[in-house]
This record gives structure tokens, C-alpha cells and sequence, in this order.
């Protein structure tokens, strides 16, 4: 397997577009459910604009990088704990165990 496999740029593009997407419409959700709880907003969303979200494509490669680097360090973790066990196989619960203290690490 080769050292520079990365995941691809579009789909992290991809996957951020849709959260901010997804953060956008809860915002809005939000605003509409203060303003029928009988709150007056006088010119509200008039401040600000819709403008769509992008990124700069360095900042793609490096989370593009670092989503690499966190799935690798994960499956390391993971075979290690099976080869603890040993088994060949990687199952969830061997990435259940690793989960809280990678998490922690990153």
C-alpha cells in the first residue's frame, strides 16, 4: 500500500458542504422557533447575508491529511488489540475500546 494514499479532496469538500448545510438549516429552525415563542425580531436575517460556504483548497489537503492520519492510527490501534486477543479480524468492538483514548490523543 502506498505511503501518500489520502482521501480524496472532493469528498471532504463534500462532507464539509453538507454540515455546514446541515448547521445552516438548524440556525434557521432555531431563529424561526424563537420568533413564534412571541419574541419580536425586528429585521431579523436582514444582517446578514447568504453567501456559500468554501474552502480554501490548502486547508482541504491538510484535513484531508489529518482524517489519513487519525483512520490509520485507529486501525493500528485496533490490530493491535485484536493481535492482543488473537484474532486476525478487526471487529467494532476492538474500535469501540480504542475510540475514547484516540479521541483524547487527537
Amino acid at each position: 500500500m502506498e505511503e501518500n494514499q489520502t482521501f480524496e479532496t472532493d469528498l471532504i469538500h463534500a462532507i464539509f458542504k453538507l454540515v455546514w448545510s446541515r448547521r445552516a438549516l438548524e440556525r434557521q429552525l432555531v431563529e424561526g422557533t424563537e420568533a413564534l415563542d412571541g419574541e419580536v425580531q425586528v429585521g431579523a436575517g436582514t444582517s446578514k447575508k447568504n453567501r456559500p460556504m468554501s474552502a480554501n483548497a490548502n486547508a482541504l489537503k491538510l484535513s484531508c491529511e489529518l482524517l489519513r492520519n487519525f483512520v490509520t492510527e485507529a486501525v493500528q490501534r485496533a490490530a493491535a488489540i485484536a493481535e492482543a486477543e488473537g484474532t486476525d479480524k478487526i471487529e467494532a468492538t476492538h474500535l469501540e475500546r480504542i475510540l475514547p483514548q484516540l479521541l483524547l490523543d487527537f
